[in-house]
């Protein structure tokens, strides 16, 4: 796959009547933590011809321009009936102008939020809408009677799911997708895709478990044979597996018993898009996040999530210079319901000044909470450097949760099989990983030789270890075997706590390699490898890669090795 490709939009029959238009973005869109993975995307619109002719889910800005040649290509835009829309933001606006000033005879067809918010995009109080609750159908004959189904979450209040009981196509907007781009249309070899699906489900939908648990409820007596995917390869030959998978791992956040209540609101995205990385860093520590948009949501089951939670953490933009209602509310709810010996955070963006984000910090501060991590302020759009901080951070608030409790649990001593497992003596090294504006690094010992042809090596990496976000399929890194006798320095710097985005490299001898990856040059030798593949293995992820390249820097070395005593200990 070329990053270098131009955008285009991929047109594919799927069914009667029925045909998806994929805007392919060969690299990555925009600065979100869902795309870290870098494979690019698609935004998937669907076109349905039959007595009524109708759209679904048009795509952003980026792709107006040839969306709209695609669709002129092929049907007279000025017979277009409906616009159906699975959510509504600011990115659509562009698009859904163009297509009014060449059909202003469209009616829009999305949900009760999705019609506050769409009559704001477009600045236009006198849209024809027609509003979906649930219950309505739009018949656009020969069959294709549609059903709607709401599927509202805190990041998307307004989300709507569209059935097609003609060709038993399920339109799924966010649910069950990927970001990831290529040729092919459907998920043939669907295998290949469980992990851009899984790390898409835990940016996206971990935060909201409990609503993506409510959608499947909703789904299950719906006769579906494709999921018809706002993004990546629509969902038919890993329907059953993948919609189980939604169910595990949806329970696996739900039946958490400790868990954060992240609490936001967001006038632009950008705030929401902070959250998302927090708890993006939350969830990846095994602390499961109870997202919660204030905006939407009643104040009892704000208190009861605060009430259930270890710690919270809020957010908010800063509008006229003032914290929005809805947020000011909800911190007097957390002032009014949580006890002060609860873990605490803030953050939100702002265009001009932040003052938003300094009331909610005085105010939890005045009330003698603890702090999980330093506030976080970001001007404007954040880049990767401010989402990897906030991944970090979610970390570390979730880490400092998990030690909090452990402390009130006295720790039990080793058992013989921990101590026995202990034993097994493993090189030490040091990951070093770069990417973009991101770079992380880490102490490693669980290492060991995988294959001869190619040369391979697999890698254990813990779960909530900054550097696992850069250790995905495709990703590069330097592994840096350490050399006895002078391990020590690097041991004790790599062991050291870093704060959220702090330089892993900064005090340490290194040179960058081509890829970014820098080289400890005080090591014993170093490899160049390339991740082929990951499985999940309990609180870790076992790493398959192999050597591109390496160099012994010292032929007399020694590798230095780390003696263990426990199993539960590095």
């Amino acid at each position: 796959m070329s990053k270098n490709k131009p955008r285009d939009v991929q047109v594919f029959p799927i069914a009667t009547d029925t045909r998806v238009l994929r805007s392919r973005s060969w690299s990555r869109l925009r600065f979100e933590i869902e795309y870290a993975l870098a494979k690019g995307t698609t935004a998937n619109s669907y076109l349905i011809e039959s007595n009524k002719t109708a759209i679904i889910d048009p795509p952003g800005e980026t792709f107006t321009q040839i969306y709209l040649e695609a669709l002129q290509q092929r049907f007279h835009l000025e017979d277009l009936d409906y616009v159906i829309l699975g959510h509504v933001n600011p990115n659509r606006a562009a698009t859904l102008k163009a297509l009014l000033e060449i059909a202003p005879q469209i009616t829009f067809v999305c949900s009760n939020p999705g019609a506050i918010n769409l009559r704001a995009a477009l600045e236009n109080p006198d849209l024809q809408i027609l509003v979906m609750r649930g219950e309505e159908t739009l018949d656009l004959g020969n069959g294709h009677n549609l059903q709607f189904i709401p599927t509202p979450n805190p990041r998307y209040a307004d989300q709507l799911c569209t059935y097609d009981p003609q060709t038993e196509i399920l339109y799924t907007d966010k649910l069950f997708g990927a970001h990831v781009c290529g040729d092919q249309v459907f998920d043939e070899g669907w295998e290949v895709y469980n992990e851009d699906r899984r790390y898409y489900f835990d940016c996206l939908m971990a935060p909201h478990a409990r609503q993506v648990e409510t959608t499947l409820d909703k789904l299950v007596d719906f006769p579906v044979r494709m999921y018809a995917t706002g993004h990546g390869p629509l969902v038919r030959y890993g329907l059953i597996d993948l919609t189980k998978a939604y169910r595990e791992w949806s329970q696996q956040q739900t039946s958490a018993d400790l868990t954060v209540a992240l609490i936001y609101a967001s006038a632009y995205g950008n705030t929401a898009t902070l959250a998302q990385a927090i708890a993006r860093g939350i969830t990846k520590a095994g602390v499961a996040v109870e997202s919660i948009n204030c905006e939407f949501t009643e104040p009892e089951e704000i208190r009861a999530a605060v009430e259930k939670a270890g710690g919270f953490i809020i957010g908010s933009p800063t509008l006229g210079g003032h914290a929005p209602t809805p947020v000011q509310t909800a911190l007097g709810i957390v002032l009014s319901t949580a006890t002060n010996n609860k873990l605490a955070g803030a953050f939100g963006s702002f265009g001009w000044s932040g003052e938003a984000v300094d009331l909610i910090e005085s105010k939890l501060k005045d009330a003698g909470y603890r702090f999980g991590f330093d506030t976080i302020r970001v001007k404007f759009k954040p880049d990767d450097a401010t989402l990897q901080l906030c991944e970090e951070a979610g970390t570390d608030f979730a880490q400092a949760l998990k030690k909090a409790r452990k402390v009130r649990s006295p720790s039990q001593p080793a058992t013989t099989v921990e101590q026995a497992v202990g034993r097994i003596v493993g090189s030490l090294c040091v990951l070093t990983a770069k990417e973009g504006d991101r770079s992380s690094a880490m102490l490693a010992s669980w290492v060991s030789q995988a294959s001869f042809s190619p040369p391979g090596l697999t890698i254990a990496v813990a779960k909530d270890r900054a550097v696992e976000t850069l250790t995905h399929t495709g990703n590069k890194f330097v592994l840096n075997i350490l050399k006895e006798g002078n391990h020590l320095g690097l041991m004790k710097h790599f062991l050291k706590p870093f704060g959220p985005g702090q330089d892993r490299f900064a005090d340490v001898a290194a040179e960058e390699t081509e890829s970014g990856s820098p080289i400890l040059t005080d090591a014993l030798a170093y490899l160049k490898c390339s991740v082929q593949n990951r499985m999940e293995s309990g609180d870790h992820w076992l790493v398959y890669a192999t050597v591109e390249s390496g160099k012994l820097l010292d032929n007399d070395g020694v590798t230095a090795v780390h003696h263990r005593k426990s199993a539960t200990h590095y």
